[in-house]
């Protein structure tokens, strides 16, 4: 019933929580003039420098470096656009990312079970590719875009459509994984099933709607899948 997965990067492989809050952190505090300067960005992308947490509108959550620049530089007298973005792509490529669940494992399920594997991101194709590389799970990926490789951006339906073309799969027969409402549209734009995960920021109530099943983690994709196939 399933021929392929298309999964969200941050939120959904890796924790978000885990994986973003120490890079936001420290990018606001090396970016800033000094404490209150760095306060001040993150107010402006929905994060607080003391605790750590991200506002459930952050745009770090689902939108894309352009966007989270664009944000920032409002704050940042004498610096480009193209500058604050670089700077958030090179500092997102070493960002320490924390998998959801041991990702080599359950990867190596899906592909045991034939499936085709992608990824879409409001990252950038570099970044993501680095992520994965780091955490030595290229190999399972057949697809892999950002929101630069083009296709356009979540919650538009480019990545996940070209995922199904690709490979000549019907969009009914292909699931998109991923955390937040931006990945679920996006799916569902695309004509597939959708399946949200409670690793990023947003909760059951807001995903749910949007969704075929809500599951804690991607861990619980293979029972899920098994289900589908027994009904």
């Amino acid at each position: 019933m399933i021929d392929g997965i298309i999964f969200d990067k941050d939120g959904t492989l890796f924790d978000f929580r885990a994986s973003w809050g120490g890079w936001a952190r420290h990018l606001l505090r090396d970016l800033a003039r000094d404490a209150e300067h760095a306060r001040e960005m993150g107010a402006a992308i929905g994060f607080d420098v003391e605790s750590g947490q991200f506002a459930p509108d952050s745009p770090v959550i689902a939108a894309t470096a352009a966007d989270i620049a664009a944000c920032l530089l409002p704050h940042m007298t004498g610096r480009s656009h193209a500058e604050v973005m670089a700077e958030i792509n090179a500092r997102a490529a070493v960002a320490a990312m924390a998998p959801s669940v041991p990702l080599r494992p359950l990867l190596g399920v899906l592909k045991a079970r034939g499936l085709r594997v992608g990824l879409a991101t409001n990252d950038t194709e570099a970044p993501a590719r680095a992520h994965l590389a780091a955490h030595d799970i290229t190999e399972f990926f057949d697809f892999v875009a950002g929101y630069d490789s083009g296709y356009g951006a979540k919650p538009g339906p480019g990545m996940c459509a070209a995922f199904a073309k690709r490979f000549g799969f019907d969009p009914a027969r292909v699931v998109m994984v991923g955390d937040s409402r931006h990945d679920l549209e996006a799916g569902r734009a695309a004509g597939m099933r959708t399946v949200a995960v409670l690793t990023g920021v947003a909760g059951s109530e807001e995903l749910a709607p949007h969704a075929d099943a809500v599951l804690a983690d991607i861990g619980g994709l293979p029972a899920w899948l098994d289900g589908l196939q027994a009904a």
